[in-house]
């Protein structure tokens, strides 16, 4: 039997279409996946944080936490309901948005504000503003967060009475595209009060450090939106080239901050490794 001198070569060659049709067919079942599947995947992470000036009487206070909705940035009715499903389960005390209520306009965002109204907490609901809002329209999303029962906080704070004590939330301007003045913020915060601030660009957590903070709370960075093995997230805009997602302590005294993943997306309709986020913080006491 005669051996075929270009068996080899044909065997290299399916060999080399075969691996290119993998690869292929790989990259579209992962693009498939980033595109229709995760970015509806809503994540609940739960955290308790021990914070040494929270009074006893507000041991076990439960905050939720959620931030860049994007709406109209290719955002469903469904991710939507599905968040507010999930924040009525965890029946939280406190309900935090921490900004861009929007994308690149406004006109999707009134279609979304009976979904909106329908997140309660006892104790109230807080949003600030981020830079997409402010880019946009931002006394439009304003108005619109507050028709739907958001108390908007922009340089200013409120103080939330619980169980007899009271703490202060502070929300400032966006970083990259307001002007945020903690000292406006704070204007009025009873001394050695425990304050919790509602800042939309994590890396603003190296400034908020100075002041008597005692927790900061972001979004903004999506994450990186798209995240890799080893290599962690691709890419993140200013304002969150330090801190991307998850806890962190900062500063000498160790202040800590929490980044929020976020429920939409932004630029590229898109999550991998990186499932859009609900927070729920339980904050105790000492």
């Amino acid at each position: 039997m005669k051996n075929n001198p270009e068996s080899g070569m044909m065997t290299r060659r399916t060999f080399l279409k075969r691996s290119g049709a993998a690869i292929l067919g790989a990259g579209m079942l992962t693009g498939g996946y980033a595109w229709l599947w995760e970015p509806r995947q809503l994540e609940v992470v739960r955290l308790t944080l021990q914070c040494p000036r929270l009074p006893k009487a507000c041991d076990g206070l439960k905050i939720a936490q959620f931030s860049d909705l994007h709406l109209g940035f290719h955002s469903h009715i469904s991710d939507i309901e599905h968040l507010a499903e999930a924040l009525r389960a965890e029946s939280p005390d406190m309900i935090c948005f921490t900004g861009d209520s929007v994308d690149a306009g406004v006109d999707a965002m009134p279609g979304y504000i009976p979904l909106l109204a329908s997140m309660q907490a006892e104790y109230g609901k807080f949003a600030i503003l981020g830079n997409h809002d402010y880019l946009i329209h931002p006394n439009r999303v304003s108005g619109l967060l507050q028709s739907a029962g958001f108390r908007v906080l922009r340089n200013e704070h409120a103080l939330v009475e619980y169980e007899g004590e009271r703490i202060a939330i502070v929300g400032l301007d966006d970083q990259l595209m307001g002007s945020p003045d903690p000292l406006q913020g704070l204007s009025g915060v009873p001394e050695n009060m425990f304050t919790l601030l509602m800042m939309h660009e994590p890396d603003y957590a190296d400034t908020a450090v100075l002041y008597p903070f005692d927790l900061q709370i972001s979004g903004h960075s999506h994450g990186g939106q798209v995240r890799l093995p080893l290599l962690g997230a691709l890419m993140t805009p200013p304002g969150s080239r330090r801190y991307i997602m998850g806890s962190y302590e900062i500063g000498e005294r160790l202040m800590p901050l929490y980044v929020n993943r976020g429920i939409g997306e932004t630029h590229l309709p898109i999550r991998l490794m990186c499932k859009p986020e609900l927070t729920v913080l339980t904050l105790r006491s000492g």
